[in-house]
């Protein structure tokens, strides 16, 4: 499965418990799988259960990181989001998790002026 950063935002979001974040649009598979890399990348505390074939069957997410904090104040305002992701699109890259934020990092700081 493809990583989605889209949705990696939105679980952060709805794990905050800030706003009501809609996930409709993805199916259990893809939030269990995208929860676990959340896990994985220690933007979350949580518990990973695996299937047979190690593949993530379930999570529990307990709360976010420090670094899952860091990440989501640089990604949780849409228009620096819109702004960060949008320039790698329209040239049809894909993203690494750290240069993702290195962006939304550098966009935000253009938009308050720094």
């Amino acid at each position: 499965m493809k990583r989605d950063m889209n949705l990696i935002r939105l679980l952060l979001m709805r794990l905050e418990g800030e706003q009501e974040v809609d996930l409709d649009a993805y199916s259990e598979n893809e939030r269990i799988y995208h929860s676990a890399l959340l896990i994985e990348a220690n933007l979350v505390d949580g518990v990973i259960r695996k299937d047979a074939e190690g593949y993530p069957s379930g999570v529990a997410s307990i709360r976010l990181t420090w670094k899952g904090h860091d990440f989501l104040d640089a990604a949780r305002n849409e228009s620096v989001w819109k702004k960060a992701t949008g320039k790698v699109r329209s040239k049809g890259l894909s993203l690494t998790f750290d240069l993702l934020k290195e962006l939304l990092t550098l966009t935000l700081r253009h938009e308050i002026g720094l």
